[in-house]
């Protein structure tokens, strides 16, 4: 990668690699506190110290240049990973410790990980997935002092091996949900990750050494490695970490660690304001608060800075991108329904769905596309998406929005019919196929409604076979023990029929309309 500097692009300084960017932070603050879980505590370098340990142990058992897998919850454990895995030259595969066997199988076997690192908790379902698989190497974490990669703080004399990796080499392989109900794997360089930091960092600029940044998100999911894990380090700030997400839990730290940015899903921030202690906790410590994933209501948006005197910026991004494309800039204009402007070096065009060659005029809807520096090298495993996904230099995001007369984006309607709840993608299709597998059912349909809590929840239409003697507790029951509870439908209406377009397909748009609580 060719060193930018902000004269050069706007942008301010870029990091070789965000292997780079945590050693610069060491080197200029390393007694600075960097990461907080609970009572622990480490420094930026016991931090760095951390990372070089584990990393070296990579490099040690061959890991070099291989895929690893990091199937954990939020503790100090897994940014010590992550960052570990960078800088044995690996890339890591970050994935969520709530899936089921039947999901971890597959985003297992399609990344082919020689390494594997994961929480105690999730021991049952992963060991066996670790022997069928031939995964030859595995790090089980539980808590205890030996079993933990803090430990290795302890040595002063831990540095990180060299060489360091290079802004060519890939960095993350991140699974996001596919048109097939299948995940997959996003490919981002090191360059891709380091220049997308830059660019957010100059339309969200941070005070160096003077930040604290709370994680309420779950650090596997790109958001939060975005808006906290590297936020952080780059601007040298202290990451507090909570490891299970309650509104008490957040409104403890906020006061207790003096927050000053809050980064999460729209649900995080409604339900703050629906708890009787937003009225009644110090919050003036935040200076920014992010969010993504689903537009907020503008009575959200303006209760909240009337409450805490800080600004709700929303932002829009996938993982195919960075994953950071839109952001509200402080001190912008606030639009409502917006989700901001692109990032420096970031291009967005509105063009026609049915080509996506021809580029639409203000106010006209569209895909979305896009192209700037951080969009991704492409899908693991996905020949024929990449050729949808990537054309001429451009990302299409699958997303329809609109852009207004200062560029700033509106986002519409989904081309794909994913489900947003709570911030995490749900793909219809994989949950029609798991209830599709129960003995009973006939036909199914999923789809998203409207939900005032998470935004969006899932709903299925199922038809069930003559004589069949399921019911809806069944059904539910069934998905729960396939799916993450996020993609576990809300509700079930059975039907003695699926509606049907004239040319007999499933008329989804017929089922969207139907009564929130239909007679069924």
């Amino acid at each position: 990668m060719t060193n930018l500097d902000s004269g050069a692009n706007g942008l301010p300084h870029i990091f070789t690699t965000v292997v780079h960017m945590l050693a610069d932070a060491a080197r200029r603050s390393p007694s600075a506190t960097a990461l907080v879980c609970g009572e622990r505590r480490l420094s930026y370098s016991q931090y760095l110290r951390c990372v070089a340990g584990f990393a070296g142990e990579l490099i040690q058992q061959g890991h070099h240049g291989a895929r690893v897998a990091l199937v954990c919850g939020n503790s100090l454990d897994l940014p010590i990973a992550m960052f570990g895995v960078h800088a044995a030259g690996a890339q890591a595969v970050p994935i969520n410790p709530a899936y089921t066997t039947r999901e971890l199988a597959h985003i297992l076997s399609d990344a082919s990980p020689s390494a594997i690192v994961y929480d105690d908790k999730v021991a049952a379902t992963i060991e066996p997935l670790i022997v069928s698989l031939g995964i030859r190497y595995a790090v089980r974490l539980d808590g205890a002092a030996s079993r933990r990669l803090e430990i290795w703080k302890d040595d002063a004399n831990q540095d990180l091996p060299r060489p360091l990796p290079r802004p060519d080499d890939l960095a993350n392989l991140q699974y996001t949900g596919g048109t097939t109900g299948l995940p997959k794997g996003v490919n981002i360089t090191h360059e891709q990750m380091a220049i997308n930091i830059s660019q957010r960092e100059a339309a969200l600029p941070t005070h160096g050494d003077d930040e604290r940044i709370l994680c309420v998100m779950p650090l596997f999911h790109v958001f939060a490695q975005a808006m906290c894990l590297h936020l952080a380090a780059y601007c040298r700030g202290a990451l507090i970490i909570l490891p299970r997400y309650s509104p008490d839990a957040v409104f403890d730290l906020i006061a207790k660690e003096h927050i000053t940015r809050l980064p999460a899903g729209p649900t995080v921030f409604i339900g703050l304001m629906n708890n009787e202690r937003f009225v009644s906790t110090d919050l003036t410590s935040l200076r920014n608060c992010y969010s993504g994933a689903a537009p907020l209501p503008a009575e959200t948006l303006h209760r909240w800075r009337e409450r805490t005197g800080s600004l709700l910026l929303e932002g829009y991004g996938q993982s195919e991108a960075g994953p950071v494309l839109t952001y509200a800039r402080d001190g912008g204009p606030l639009k409502i329904g917006s989700v901001g402007a692109a990032l420096p070096l970031t291009q967005i065009e509105i063009v026609d769905v049915e080509t996506g060659r021809n580029v639409l005029g203000v106010r006209q809807r569209g895909e979305i596309r896009a192209r700037g520096p951080q969009i991704m090298l492409g899908y693991r495993n996905r020949a024929e998406e990449n050729i949808r996904a990537l054309r001429n230099g451009w990302l299409y995001t699958g997303d329809i929005g609109e852009l207004d007369d200062d560029g700033y984006l509106y986002i519409r309607d989904r081309k794909k019919d994913m489900v947003i709840v709570g911030g995490y993608n749900v793909y219809p299709r994989e949950v029609e196929d798991v209830l599709s597998a129960h003995p009973d059912v006939k036909e199914v349909a999923v789809v998203g409604m409207a939900d005032t809590y998470y935004g969006e929840v899932v709903r299925a239409y199922v038809v069930l076979k003559d004589g069949a003697l399921a019911g809806v507790d069944d059904l539910i029951c069934h998905c729960k023990n396939n799916l993450a509870h996020y993609k576990v439908p809300a509700s079930i209406c059975l039907l003695s029929a699926l509606p049907r377009t004239s040319i007999e397909k499933i008329d989804r748009i017929s089922l969207r309309q139907m009564p929130a609580d239909p007679v069924c």
